[in-house]
């Protein structure tokens, strides 16, 4: 690329706010399914965009957060290596292991937050703190309130 390419002022590709936040749910419902039992399998992709006001996406995505969150705290180092079988957008079939996949689902949902933290960064909306780690270090810096998850902030 070219210096004025590398400088030129660009978008995320994503299209809307809300679109990119219901993909980050529905990919979400896929994973966590595929984890728990896989019997909606791609179905859990069929709607982009099963929710068009945010109070109801916020709910479901509260919802699928606090799902996987009991999931992940009763995984234990058997359960990381056990096999699940993902069904790709051809309709192939993989196997990958738990860890593989919550590595994945874990990565991608950083990267999907950061296309909605661009997004809001180009409206009158500051982007909200999206990804802190929360460390014990942190703590004497303004925390994140986990009180809506039923948790202690750092």
């Amino acid at each position: 690329m070219t210096d004025g390419e590398l400088a030129s002022k660009r978008t995320p590709f994503s299209a809307s706010i809300l679109e990119t936040l219901n993909h980050i749910l529905t990919n979400d419902w896929y994973y966590l399914d595929a984890l728990v039992d896989g019997r909606r399998g791609r179905a859990c992709l069929d709607t982009e965009m099963p929710f068009g006001a945010i109070d109801k996406l916020a709910a479901a995505q509260r919802d699928a957060d606090m799902r996987l969150m009991a999931y992940c705290e009763q995984l234990n180092d058997k359960d990381a290596i056990r096999a699940v079988e993902l069904v790709r957008e051809d309709g192939s079939k993989t196997l990958e292991t738990v860890a593989d996949i919550l590595s994945h689902l874990f990565v991608y949902q950083t990267h999907q937050r950061g296309q909605v933290h661009a997004l809001l960064a180009v409206t009158g909306q500051a982007p909200p703190i999206l990804d802190d780690y929360h460390l014990e270090y942190d703590a004497p810096m303004p925390s994140f309130d986990f009180s809506a998850l039923g948790r202690k902030g750092a």
